[in-house]
Order: C-alpha cells, then structure tokens, then sequence
C-alpha cells in the first residue's frame, strides 16, 4: 500500500474578496495545488449566513441554501453560487483532492421574525450568575427561510431551539446575555466565564431532540449532496462535548464514509484538548493551537526563544495522530478576533516545522500561500492597511520536500536553543534519507545521522550550493543561514 503524505490547506481567509468569485477560483486552481502536493482543501462555510454575499459564513443563518436561493440579499454566498461550488468540488475529485467543510453548529443568526420569550439575564463574566429576574424580551428566533421554501427541509426554527440570546429589541444595542427561562446552559462544554455554552447570536440548544434530528439530517444531506470527504467543526468547546460523537457516528453510519473531521477548540492549554479529546473518545482531531502560539511566541522572540521547546505542551508531541498543526489561519490573521499572527520572517521555519516532521496533518493558510492585502479596523479603532506576503516559492519547495521525502524514521536534534534539526530516514517506497537544520539566531551546523553511507545532500531550498557527503558511519555536518531554514535531500 502506497503511503502519501497528507497536506491540507485552508482555502480562504478571512478578507477573500465578496465579488462572489471564489469557487471560480478554486476550480482553476485545481491542477495547481495538486501538483504542489496538497491532498485536501478546508472550504470555508458553503451555506448563506446573515450577511448574505458579505458574509464570511460563521454567522449561520440557513445551512440548506448552499447560493440557490434569494436570502439575505443575494442568490450566492460571498463565494459563489451552488452551481459553481459543485463545479469545483467535482475538478477536486479528478484532481484527487479530498474537500472539508466548516461548518457552524453553535449558532444562528439573522432571523426572519421576532418573538417575545421569557427570559433571565446573566452575567457576562459568569453565565452561572443570574443578575436580574424572568422578563419578556422580544428576540429575532424565528427562521421561516422564505426564500427556501420547504425544500429540502421543511423544519422551521423557533425560541424553542436555542436556549440563549445576546439581543433584546425591547433594549437596542444592549447586548445583555440572556438565558431562557424553559432552558438551561449545557454542560460538557468550557468553564470559561463560568460556562462557556454561549458565544454570540441564538445559541442553539443540542439537547433538543427536534435540533439533534435537523442537524443529523443536514449532516446526510451536505455529504451526499456535495460528496465531501470531512468536515472543520466551528466553536467546538461552546457545544456539548457529547454532541459530536453522536452526530459523527450518525452521518458517518448514514453515509458510509469515514469523513475526516477536525475540530476547533480555541485554547492554549494543552489539557483542555485532552479533556476533549477524551470526553469525545478521539473521534475527531484537534487544531494543535497550542503549537500556534508556540510558533508566535518564537516569531517575536528576537533570537531569543529557546527552539529546544518549540514542542513543549502542544497536541502534536502528546498525542500526534489527532492534531492538525498550523501556522496561521482566519481568526489569528492581523485585525481579527484571535490576533496572534506568527511574523513573517519566522514562516518558513514553522511551516518546516509542520510540514516536514512524522506526526501531526499539517494544514497550509491560504493568505501565508497566495498573501493578501486588506484594510480594517483594530481594537483601537483605527484603521489599518494589512500587506500579507506570499510564501508560495518556499512552500511548494517544503510541499515538495514532504511529498518525496519525509517519510520513515525520524531522529531529533532538538538539543540547542537556536539550531535545531531532524532527519528523516526513507522508507521502502521513500527510500531517499532528508536533513532539515534551522535557526531562529545566527547559522549554524549541526552533525546529524542520515543511516546512509557516503551519499550526497543538496539544499532544496537554494541557500547553500555545494554538496555535503556523509560520513563512512552515515553522519553528516548540515548547515543553515540565520533565522533560515534549509533542507538537505539525497541525491
């Protein structure tokens, strides 16, 4: 059995233009990233959210109308419409590349009609805290999807699928939280302010047996629509941690498929992952954002960082067959909600780090492949022009790099607090040895094991030209630039 390596990337960022031309994109760029070595894409949510055509997509409104329907201003979604979205899944296919899907379970937003529910406010630090009594508030609850129509579904949802809201008309702009008086938070979800149950809109209730069937029939529906391979899980640690499992097990019964699905719980200590992990019996992986602010930590560390504990406390050191390690991605971008941007000089060592190591899938951000350039508002009101260089070179190299040769055994030299380095051994389809050697201070070298005899290493990466031989008992010494990387690969 031929073994690949697998590499994901996320295809869009968080300021993709609205222009609706983003499944036109993909399509034409099938053959490319194929050939660069990407085995899979991250799409952002397909379905019309709020906004409608300037909707990134993580506000929810109907997970049915994939662009096909006159909702919320437009037919298409800010990336296309339902035509175009399945012309690109359909050159995925004949490119072999697998296509994931974000998906948003823990709200909706945007609703077609108000209704008055009594309520109880809570405490924004401690949602466990009640700090007013029961009143009538009116909320947008009510999602009729007069667009849509009874197609493909015919549920309509109301007060009694959520069990909490951050609106009351009855007191615009106020953003109160206020819980249900009929509901109670859920449990098995993150104790941050007390309960972290709610995160913003019309937090839906998965203990509603009415909500679990909808959402276990979507589940069908999506897959056998779109015939996708997995799913990206929005929000996790805000939903039931039991929820997963038993949706996962439903669709994937259902569909008979394995569907490879990751979920994203925002959190840099690295025993909430395992708590999750746990509570949801492995059944999905985890973005290793531990790692993340690792990588961010070493990026702006001027030198400094001790590189010997990059992987300290990170998902992909503990348990590396569930993590999907990455540098950047849609929330950590500049000017976005989870700012934490790994600096640009720092990229190409971490997606080395990420992409040419045994253990962890790593998943490539569409703005570190491709740039980008936006304006935005920061947290301090101003507005700010944001230029995102395109790494492309340097990865389709490291892409290339782990697509021929990291593969088989792995031995680290993780033992010094600026140059680090590995080797990988090669297998019997793989047999070639590879030696990745970088710095986060001044160049350096580093004497590693290649278990080949008298073989000759050339940089892929352009930054030394001449050849380096291994030694009669299969060592070599390997060298690299200052806050550089270089990967040396058998001839």
């Amino acid at each position: 059995m031929t073994v690949i390596n697998g590499t994901m990337m996320q295809y869009f960022h968080w300021y993709n233009s609205n222009d609706g031309g983003h499944w036109r994109q993909l399509e034409k760029s099938m053959p490319d990233l194929a050939k660069a070595g990407f085995t899979a894409l991250w799409l952002p949510p397909v379905y019309k959210g709020s906004s409608g055509p300037n909707d990134v997509g993580y506000s929810t409104y109907d997970l049915f109308d994939l662009g096909e329907f006159d909702q919320k201003g437009s037919v298409r979604t800010k990336y296309g419409t339902k035509a175009e979205l399945e012309a690109a899944i359909k050159a995925a296919k004949a490119a072999k590349i697998q296509i994931y899907l974000d998906t948003v379970f823990n709200h909706k937003n945007g609703g077609d009609a108000e209704e008055l529910v009594d309520a109880i406010p809570v405490s924004i630090e401690n949602r466990n805290l009640d700090i007013g009594k029961v009143e009538t508030i009116k909320v947008w609850t009510q999602f009729d999807f007069p667009g849509r129509g009874l197609k493909y579904s015919a549920m309509k949802w109301n007060w009694r699928h959520f069990d909490s809201v951050n609106h009351n008309m009855f007191k615009p702009g106020d953003h109160t939280i206020y819980r249900s008086k009929a509901k109670h938070f859920e449990t098995g979800v993150n104790t941050g302010h007390g309960n972290y149950d709610f995160l913003m809109a019309c937090d839906l209730d998965t203990s509603s047996p009415e909500v679990v069937k909808e959402l276990n029939y979507w589940g069908e529906w999506i897959v056998d629509t779109l015939k996708i391979d997995g799913f990206r899980l929005d929000a996790v640690k805000h939903v039931r941690s039991s929820f997963f499992p038993e949706w996962l097990t439903h669709v994937r019964k259902k569909t008979k498929k394995e569907l490879f699905t990751v979920g994203e719980y925002w959190s840099n200590n690295i025993d909430d992952l395992h708590q999750f992990i746990s509570a949801t019996s492995g059944q999905l992986s985890l973005f290793d954002v531990p790692l993340h602010y690792n990588l961010q930590a070493a990026s702006r560390g001027g030198g400094n960082y001790d590189m010997s504990k990059i992987f300290d406390g990170t998902l992909v050191q503990n348990q590396p067959t569930l993590a999907v390690t990455f540098v950047d991605n849609h929330d950590s971008q500049p000017l976005q909600a989870l700012e934490s941007d790994v600096m640009d000089w720092f990229k190409p060592l971490a997606y080395a780090l990420i992409l040419l190591r045994r253990g962890g899938y790593p998943c490539v951000f569409y703005a570190d492949y491709y740039g980008a350039q936006y304006v935005d508002k920061g947290r301090d009101g101003r507005e700010y022009d944001i230029y995102l260089n395109s790494h492309q070179y340097i990865l389709n190299v490291l892409l290339a790099a782990r697509r021929d040769f990291a593969y088989g055994e792995q031995l680290d030299y993780l033992n010094h607090p600026d140059v680090i380095g590995w080797t990988r051994l090669g297998n019997s389809e793989h047999p070639k040895a590879m030696a990745v050697i970088l710095s986060d201070g001044p160049g350096g070298s580093k004497w590693m094991n290649v278990g080949k005899v008298g073989k000759e290493f050339k940089d892929l990466t352009g930054h030394f030209h001449q050849s380096i031989f291994s030694n009669e008992n299969g060592w070599a010494e390997f060298y690299c630039n200052g806050g550089s990387v270089s990967v040396w690969v058998e001839s």
